[in-house]
């Protein structure tokens, strides 16, 4: 079939990820020597670089690794609540939602330690080794995707009358970021350099990288993270806020390893995080698929991919989250998906319907079933990561917009390596944008906004408390096959990243081979689709039910299939629909594979 590049493949080694820049920079650590842990590190700090309105160093990340002979693991860069963030403390302020914006929707910062706990346990390669592509890009500059500039020129008033830290990195001289021109972060570069001076002369490589991480807890960049939080700023609200993260908060919190959620498929085992992210979605849309699957692509194929992703999105607000013992075993085992496949007929449903696993009674938050108004194909969900592109401008899908209130969302990055040895690496960094929140002036990036998608009602896996980790939507994916790690992949998209990767991960597993190995390329461009039937993970929460978005390409004949089925069907454009990466490894020859999203032309991989 037709694909917009070919699947690469080689022996040495394979990046993907949705920054050319990135992918370059993490192949170039492979070519030094480095392993794909290294790689990883060093892509994902340029990732802060190149693609700042979709992700930053006070974000969050979760990991997921496979060691080349070991077990895959999940390294959790999600931070906490902070110990302030009380849903008293909100009320108390008149909120009835966390605000999608500003110190208020600021967690703990998670990138920074989690990449250097996997730059520490399972790479080879110095701390200044890995910052160095960053350093350079964010000290001489890079020529910005036109997505930045744009992004820019939707706060621009917010900038320049507010949030004027931003505007000295952003609209130097009053001008936006454009395309052919250089964007430097002079304060950004000066941040790193600082950093790895400090600790310069603290020991051996390990002991470096832990000095790295203490700076981060309690030194100059823990001191200008917490004077920023203490800011009043304005947020969606429309108030200006300060907001709860202290110093305490900080030098408490350190990114953690955990075992991954997983579930057998078909002889494939797909493992995720765990549920305080909505990495099971995955496994439990896996899980409700019957025995014996319709035509692939055909109408009825969608209908069921969609009515099972409905089943397990009302599960995620019913049951996931840090707040509470979540009953993951119940929500995966046969006799439960059983019952809940036989809710899927042969028309759309239009209602949020969670299920009772072992009995349980479900509960959702009182905002669960708000309804969004306005043409699904241009009225954005507002601030936060989006739930679908729905500018038909040129905007890449995913990318960030701005709602009718001027309220401005963000969106993810994602980045898989594989190396020589066998090692594989998939994240998804995220949050920390630059719409977020204020650049700190000292460091040159922003706070994070991930509190917003805990809810300030008691009582539920979700809800805001402190020391928990607000819910995720970032999802990695690593699946196995025979036990052996075979498949990296992931996709930015908010609440839509675990309805790509379906997508995406069935067509890899069920289509011919190309060349003997997963036709990646093939799947990546596949005609791609989701819906909205479902409370969105970022303020203001909205759902829209029965809605469906597929891409022009999808066949008429399947279009008018599933609207025949009762689907509110929205048809955007041609290539708006994902942003997926992937990597992958034969572990019978060794040939390594990769390939990447077309959509936006941004996302590349790389490899020999």
């Amino acid at each position: 079939m037709f694909t917009t590049r070919p699947t690469l493949q080689g022996t040495f080694g394979m990046v993907s990820s949705t920054h050319w820049l990135a992918s370059q920079s993490a192949m170039a650590v492979l070519e030094a020597g480095g392993n794909a842990f290294d790689a990883a590190v060093a892509g994902a700090f340029v990732l802060h670089v190149a693609e700042p309105h979709l992700n930053g160093p006070a974000g969050e990340v979760p990991v997921l690794l496979a060691p080349a002979g070991g077990e895959v693991r999940v390294l959790c860069g999600q931070g906490v609540a902070p110990a302030g963030a009380t849903i008293a403390h909100y009320r108390g302020l008149g909120l009835d939602l966390v605000p999608g914006t500003g110190p208020l929707a600021a967690a703990v910062p998670g990138a920074f330690d989690a990449w250097m706990l996997l730059l520490r346990d399972h790479g080879t390669k110095s701390l200044d080794e890995v910052l160095k592509y960053a350093v350079h890009y964010a000290e001489h500059g890079h020529a910005p995707v036109e997505r930045v500039g744009e992004t820019v020129e939707s706060v621009r008033e917010l900038f320049e009358t507010e949030w004027t830290s931003s505007a000295a990195v952003y609209l130097p001289g009053g001008k936006a970021p454009a395309p052919g021109a250089l964007l430097r972060n002079p304060a950004l570069a000066a941040t790193w350099k600082r950093l790895l001076a400090e600790v310069s002369g603290s020991g051996d490589r390990e002991a470096r990288i832990e000095a790295a991480r203490e700076v981060w807890r309690s030194g100059f960049i823990a001191e200008a993270l917490v004077r920023q939080a203490r800011r009043p700023t304005l947020d969606t609200s429309g108030q200006r806020h300060t907001g709860t993260l202290a110093a305490g908060d900080l030098a408490s919190w350190s990114a953690t390893y955990e075992t991954p959620a997983t579930y057998e498929w078909n002889g494939w085992t797909v493992c995720k995080p765990g549920p305080w992210s909505q990495g099971p979605v995955l496994l439990q849309q896996l899980a409700l698929l019957p025995a014996e699957l319709p035509r692939y692509g055909s109408a009825e194929y969608v209908h069921l991919l969609i009515e099972g992703c409905k089943l397990a999105m009302a599960d995620r607000e019913a049951w996931y989250g840090d707040a509470a013992e979540v009953p993951l075993e119940a929500l995966l085992c046969d006799e439960y998906n059983a019952v809940r496949r036989a809710l899927v007929g042969d028309e759309a449903s239009h209602e949020l319907r969670p299920g009772a696993p072992g009995g349980r009674v479900p509960r959702l938050s009182g905002h669960a079933r708000v309804v969004t108004t306005g043409d699904p194909g241009f009225d954005p969900p507002g601030a936060g990561e989006p739930t679908v592109a729905r500018s038909r401008s040129s905007r890449a899908p995913g990318e960030p917009g701005v709602a009718a209130d001027g309220t401005t969302r963000g969106d993810t990055c994602h980045l898989d390596v594989v190396d020589r040895w066998g090692n594989m690496v998939a994240a998804t960094p995220s949050g920390g944008w630059l719409q977020s929140n204020p650049v700190v002036p000292e460091l040159g990036f922003p706070l994070g906004t991930r509190l917003q998608v805990a809810w300030l009602e008691e009582g539920l896996p979700g809800s805001l408390t402190p020391g928990r980790r607000p819910r995720t939507t970032l999802s990695p994916s690593i699946a196995l096959r025979d036990g052996v790690p075979v498949l990296a992949f992931g996709t930015p998209g908010g609440d839509q990243q675990d309805q790509w990767q379906l997508h995406f991960f069935l067509a890899a597993a069920l289509r011919p081979a190309v060349r003997g190995g997963l036709d990646l390329q093939g799947a990546i461009d596949a005609p791609n689709w989701h819906n909205d039937g479902f409370p969105s993970s970022f303020h203001p929460r909205r759902m829209r039910p029965g809605s469906v978005t597929v891409e022009s390409r999808m066949d008429v004949g399947v279009v008018e299939g599933l609207r025949r089925r009762g689907h509110d069907v929205t048809v955007a454009d041609a290539w708006s629909e994902g942003r997926l990466c992937a990597v992958a490894r034969d572990p019978g020859t060794g040939v390594l594979s990769a390939a990447a999203n077309p959509r936006g032309m941004q996302g590349y991989a790389v490899g020999r």
